[in-house]
């Protein structure tokens, strides 16, 4: 019996270590009314606004199957970034995903640090087959977008990289042709350094609504049921990414936020770009609002422009601001 008693006793301490481990955090998360926005956060709001109309409304469902609609999106982006004050052509390039991915095109902006050393931050900015594709993928286009304006023109240790990625939804996700697995196998080919990857993945619907999130079981049992929060997810190698990113966004931004880094095995720890970090060995984490746990227009065609709550992205925004100048100044944030 005392053996026994030892062995379960034993299991159920590992048990709470490992969910410790796994989702306890540094700093808190904002709890209460927001802030009055700002002057800046409305403007910056506008700007998301209108990169989103751009991408679901103007372009629509954007895929290689349907016409010239992802060439159209390529084309939207490369047409801001080119209109951002501080960014040159020499920093913007275009990235043939090959063949197996009709030969569609990631677009990438650099800028250079001190350093070789690289922070990427990218989104894809196809959408699924049907859908408008206004929260998945639109929102982490248009924050990706106010990132490089936001911190083009400005030098950093670290080089920072954006990386708007084509053909993340099926049938690519995961496969051959996936725009963010063939961006990061030409990163390892190439010796290059990661030390922080940032997928930003879904990040304009949230709901004050009790039941309005849900999770894999048993995640629920240790996050809110109300979805009004953005998240950092990581793996169980990125743990150290996922606890510097939200340490510092808590630290900067009035606004509720939650962290895992979980076993890459969770059903949507690995949905979206960052997995094909992981799959070349860099640390890599996802910001976002939970897409399909929270949304019920995820891949639908419902997912609107209208559907995106613009200030509470612009909060997430001005908060993935401060992350990102974070992770390119400190050293090997993303490693434990």
């Amino acid at each position: 019996m005392k053996r026994r008693l030892v062995f379960y006793g034993g299991l159920v301490g590992a048990l709470v270590l490992f969910v410790a481990f796994a989702t306890v955090m540094p700093g808190a998360s904002h709890r209460g009314p927001l802030p009055a926005p700002s002057a800046e956060e409305r403007a910056l709001a506008a700007a998301l606004k209108a990169h989103v109309v751009a991408l679901a409304e103007t372009i629509g469902e954007r895929h290689i199957g349907r016409g010239d609609s992802l060439a159209r999106a390529k084309d939207y982006v490369i047409s801001v970034i080119r209109g951002i004050a501080g960014v040159n052509d020499s920093q913007v390039r275009r990235e043939d995903v090959g063949a197996d991915g009709y030969h569609a095109e990631n677009v990438v902006v650099e800028l250079t640090g001190e350093t070789p050393s690289l922070v990427v931050v990218g989104a894809h900015y196809d959408g699924a087959y049907g859908a408008p594709a206004a929260d998945d993928n639109a929102t982490g286009v248009a924050t990706t977008l106010e990132l490089v304006r936001g911190l083009a023109g400005q030098r950093f240790r670290k080089t920072i990289r954006f990386v708007l990625f084509a053909n993340e939804e099926p049938p690519y996700f995961q496969n051959a042709g996936m725009g963010s697995l063939t961006h990061a196998q030409s990163s390892r080919l190439r010796g290059e350094q990661i030390d922080a990857m940032l997928s930003l993945e879904s990040l304009g619907y949230y709901s004050d609504s009790a039941g309005s999130q849900r999770y894999p079981w048993p995640v629920g049992l240790f996050y809110p049921d109300r979805g009004d929060f953005v998240a950092f997810v990581g793996n169980l190698g990125s743990r150290a990414l996922v606890r510097h990113s939200i340490a510092t966004f808590r630290a900067a931004a009035p606004f509720p936020s939650e962290g895992a880094a979980l076993p890459a095995s969770v059903p949507g720890v690995g949905w979206s770009d960052h997995w094909a970090f992981w799959e070349s060995g860099y640390p890599a984490i996802m910001v976002t609002d939970t897409a399909p746990y929270r949304n019920p227009r995820y891949h639908e065609g419902n997912d609107v422009a209208e559907s995106i709550d613009y200030m509470k992205l612009a909060r997430v925004t001005a908060g993935l601001n401060a992350v990102v100048r974070e992770l390119a100044t400190q050293d090997d944030a993303g490693r434990d």
